[in-house]
């Protein structure tokens, strides 16, 4: 027959045992906060740029060195109606601004410009908010900066015109699922160097 002091030693430890017990009973009891979702680190590059000036195009402007200039091949299968429009391509940032150009014709503008905020508003049912800015620049150029909030495909879009003989559009786009929250630090980047490209951009006569 095992007496009192056996029996405490070789079955159980009572002081741990009561400790385990408050342990599980905590645990169970306690409010469980999840950790919020983490993105990767992603480091930019300082803001510097360079002169966009090729012979024969309408327009000239300012963009990124990290952004590379293509000409535009397509358009909904097809060639472009026009040599000038490009593609603004961030490689590190899986990103696009697509330029495209339009001459004026007689009483075109409204058309053209009408367009502009329809193929914008087109994001209405991803957007959280689309907000139209009025664009008036240092060097006469006009237009609206077009700021598209929630998980849109694109989130700024412009357009610039003289009224008269020029038109051109921009649309930001990401290589990516659209999602606000991991890439608006990327937009955020990105937008100070639309807003460069407009601020410097020029019609040439």
């Amino acid at each position: 027959m095992l007496n009192k002091t056996q029996l405490t030693d070789k079955h159980f430890h009572a002081p741990a045992f009561i400790f385990l017990v408050c342990v599980l009973l905590f645990s169970c009891n306690s409010n469980y906060t999840p950790k919020p979702r983490g993105y990767f680190r992603i480091s930019f590059p300082e803001h510097q740029y360079k002169v966009f000036d090729e012979p024969g195009y309408p327009y000239s402007f300012e963009v990124p060195v990290y952004a590379n200039i293509l000409k535009d091949t397509s358009f909904f299968e097809d060639r472009p109606p026009n040599p000038w429009w490009i593609n603004i391509d961030f490689p590190r940032f899986n990103a696009r601004i697509y330029v495209s150009y339009r001459a004026i014709g007689p009483d075109s503008f409204d058309k053209l410009r009408d367009d502009a905020f329809k193929m914008t508003f087109k994001h209405t049912y991803k957007a959280t908010s689309i907000d139209p800015s009025p664009i008036q620049t240092a060097n006469g150029v006009g237009g609206i900066f077009f700021n598209v909030g929630g998980n849109a495909a694109t989130a700024q879009q412009f357009f610039l015109s003289d009224t008269t003989r020029h038109f051109l559009r921009g649309a930001l786009y990401f290589d990516a699922t659209p999602n606000e929250d991991s890439l608006g630090i990327v937009n955020n980047f990105l937008q100070e160097d639309m807003k460069h490209l407009i601020n410097t951009f020029k019609w040439k006569k």
